[in-house]
């Protein structure tokens, strides 16, 4: 999006309350300069913390920066100094401010291209796990069930590795969590603090490891979410990622085959963040 967008924007639609809040924009492209900035976080979990890396950068800038975010999110944002963070209610929204914008405006806003933020940008005390533990993910959210892959293919991962599941629920995979990963996500980041390495789908878990600064192995569907490019094996959202796309619509069975055989052939910590030639 482009300034001129911002200036073409019907004033009167601003925040616009008959709109899903995915939908909705705040900022009018005012300045924010010593003013009170009040962020909204109107996208998915995924998306607050993918955006999060640009909140130290505007409180540098403005007067006052408040969060507004996802309930789950707080513990975690509250830790970014130089901000307060409270919790969304969709019942009671945060009055605004003198100048709001949602957080995924804020690359527009401030002119900085992703890998213009120092990493990682969060940080977690991690959990004590035996060395050489992979954190595994295999569901994505219900919108998109493409996104997700059978559980059934991590199992030869979890066979030659001690691995953690990053989400609810129990399994039958031989892990070291078999419940599962609570639903909280102070226990779910200190798992990802705690990992060698996180396998995930295209879901929270992939931008909660990214922006830990955890070396991540990111499984990713032929035609993926606009921000990764099939095309390449790294990211310039987070440098410790590295992309493992279909070839072919539906075929996980592939990208789990090369996972394993990467996964083989990385003798140390070091090379799970290295590209393959």
């Amino acid at each position: 999006m482009q300034m001129a967008a911002i200036a073409a924007r019907d004033p009167a639609t601003r925040d616009d309350p008959a709109l899903p809040y995915h939908l909705r924009w705040a900022w009018d492209g005012r300045p924010f300069d010593g003013r009170d900035v009040l962020v909204r976080c109107y996208h998915g979990l995924g998306d607050t913390l993918q955006f999060a890396r640009y909140l130290p950068a505007l409180a540098a800038r403005a007067r006052s920066v408040t969060v507004e975010a996802q309930a789950r999110l707080v513990p975690l944002l509250a830790q970014m100094a130089g901000m307060t963070v409270v919790p969304f209610d969709v019942a009671r929204p945060h009055r605004p401010s003198d100048c709001d914008i949602e957080i995924t405006e804020l690359p527009l806003a401030l002119r900085l291209a992703p890998d213009a933020v120092a990493m990682p940008y969060l940080h977690w005390p991690a959990a004590d796990l035996p060395a050489g533990t992979i954190g595994l993910c295999a569901q994505a959210g219900d919108w998109d069930a493409e996104r997700s892959i059978p559980p059934a293919l991590l199992e030869p991962l979890c066979a030659e590795r001690p691995c953690v599941m990053l989400t609810p629920g129990a399994t039958d995979l031989p892990c070291l969590n078999p419940q599962g990963c609570p639903f909280d996500m102070g226990a779910t980041a200190a798992l990802v603090a705690g990992v060698d390495l996180v396998v995930t789908v295209d879901t929270m878990i992939a931008h909660l490891a990214g922006a830990l600064g955890r070396p991540t192995w990111l499984l990713v569907k032929a035609e993926p979410d606009w921000r990764w490019d099939p095309a390449r094996r790294d990211t310039p959202w987070y440098p410790t990622m590295r992309l493992y796309p279909q070839a072919a619509r539906g075929d996980w069975s592939s990208v789990l085959a090369t996972v394993r055989a990467d996964l083989a052939a990385s003798p140390s910590r070091r090379s799970l963040v290295a590209w393959p030639a």
